[in-house]
């Protein structure tokens, strides 16, 4: 077993050895994913709020449009059209509303993580952005996703070496008794009946 080179490799190896089954099948990599940190990295909140603001207004204007739409058609022809739009602009009122909640939500999730993390917004700006966030944990996840592969190969080999020693040793000793064959079965019987 080698010693860890870095504070970081120590850490992790220490960090691997607690949360993780080492060197059994389900083994799961505990951590989220490089690649998803990597894509939290691109993330931007105003971007969400914006599309969310168009979205907003992409639905007042299918609600004036609509509106337009029942002023001009006839009492016969309104029906199923006018109660499915209905039913249509509530249900997305309610789900952007929702949108929006959840996007404050995470927003505000969010910079009290980067509080609890000490994390200070760089010169100029108001936040800490998730692209300064999770590059961070997007490094750190990389390393040890690499560092988790490799000390959970050594410890199968090593658990591969041990069962071979155990067979190596099991060979030696006979793990069945070979009985001696007795004479029986319908040949040895006619044989001795017919005395040959």
């Amino acid at each position: 077993v080698s010693l860890p080179r870095t504070t970081a490799e120590a850490f992790c190896r220490i960090l691997f050895l607690i949360i993780c089954d080492a060197g059994k099948e389900q083994c799961v990599f505990p951590l989220p994913e490089p690649q998803e940190l990597f894509q939290a990295t691109q993330m931007k909140f105003e971007d969400f709020q914006k599309d969310l603001r168009k979205l907003k207004k992409d639905l007042k204007a299918c609600e004036v449009e609509a509106g337009k739409v029942y002023q001009v058609s006839s009492e016969e022809h309104m029906q199923p059209f006018r109660e499915n739009m209905e039913q249509f602009i509530s249900q997305a009122k309610i789900d952007q509303e929702s949108q929006e909640t959840a996007l404050t939500e995470t927003h505000k999730c969010f910079l009290e993580t980067t509080a609890y993390y000490f994390m200070k917004p760089k010169l100029g700006e108001k936040e800490v952005s998730p692209n300064v966030f999770f590059s961070i944990w997007h490094e750190f996840s990389s390393d040890f996703k690499d560092f988790w592969k490799k000390e959970n190969k050594l410890i199968l080999q090593e658990r591969v070496k041990e069962a071979e020693e155990v067979c190596r040793q099991k060979k030696g000793k006979s793990l069945y008794k070979i009985k001696p064959r007795h004479d029986s079965g319908i040949v040895i019987a006619l044989i001795s009946m017919l005395g040959i």
